[in-house]
């Protein structure tokens, strides 16, 4: 079965990034790809003011949005092939129910779309779909970002980080980029025991120590990537989104119930302060 990358658009500077770059991957991967406008008819119908022919104007609106859409992607990589739908409902529902169909390799958005506030960082449809969607999900910026040749995956002890490990190889194969892998740690502060105290040589061995046996398996499967163990005594929001790179891939291990907030702290701080794209690659135990 051929792979299928999804992209909601909006028609903001950042939903077109996003075709942009799932374009890209979708010439990569050898994948189909799919654009996807969500027609939201809620904000508009304010019954004291109603709008003559809201039903005509909003679908002509939103077909020009995919064709705009359409446009921008097969300009960008004319071999993949592209289709397009338009569906009504829930932005954030409709992207995370696109998002569990059969063969999605992955969901691409725009960090911020025409309906967020001026100056927001990331809008609540982007968090709602990183938090709860089952594919990875890529979150782009309108910014150009220069080719660093390199991918950024985040490291921790556990087996959640796994399908990240898993995404972030195989980008690094098939953009022919370095792979560093960062394992962030910061010694725990006692405010009312201030005597404990920490041998920093054996912290920072541990942490060596970790990052070499989570990586073995994933070393082993593509000997083709190189890769960079990068242990940092730094807090891991900090340590990632201030390596230079074309990706950042981290996982995310959230348990909340609360909305959006599937999203792990770290995760959720790597999207708000990243300057490029994002990659949240959710475990299936979470």
């Amino acid at each position: 079965m051929t792979a299928l990358i999804i992209v909601g658009v909006d028609g903001s500077a950042p939903g077109t990034a996003a075709v942009e770059w799932a374009a890209d991957d979708a010439f990569r991967m050898g994948a189909e790809l799919k654009i996807v406008h969500v027609l939201d008819r809620w904000p508009y119908n304010i019954t004291r003011f109603p709008v003559p022919d809201q039903e005509d104007l909003l679908l002509k609106g939103a077909s020009r949005v995919l064709e705009a859409a359409e446009a921008t992607a097969r300009a960008r990589q004319p071999t993949v092939e592209v289709s397009t739908r338009l569906i009504e409902g829930v932005p954030a529902a409709v992207l995370q129910e696109q998002g569990q169909g059969q063969g999605v390799s992955e969901l691409v958005i725009g960090n911020r779309g025409l309906g967020g506030f001026a100056g927001a960082v990331l809008g609540s449809v982007t968090m709602q779909v990183a938090g709860q969607a089952h594919c990875p999900v890529v979150v782009v910026r309108a910014e150009p970002q220069g080719r660093q040749g390199e991918i950024v995956v985040g490291v921790d002890d556990s087996d959640a980080c796994d399908p990240a490990l898993g995404y972030a190889f195989e980008q690094a194969r098939l953009r022919g980029a370095m792979l560093r892998a960062i394992y962030a740690w910061q010694l725990p502060v006692h405010a009312f025991a201030p005597e404990i105290s920490y041998d920093l040589d054996e912290v920072r061995a541990a942490g060596r120590e970790i990052v070499t046996r989570r990586l073995a398996e994933w070393r082993a499967k593509h000997p083709e990537v190189t890769l960079i163990e990068d242990v940092q005594n730094a807090h891991p929001v900090n340590a990632l989104t201030s390596a230079a790179c074309d990706l950042i891939v981290v996982g995310s291990h959230g348990r909340s119930a609360i909305g959006s907030l599937f999203l792990g702290s770290v995760s959720r701080g790597v999207l708000h302060h990243a300057r490029g794209t994002v990659a949240v690659v959710r475990s299936q135990k979470s």
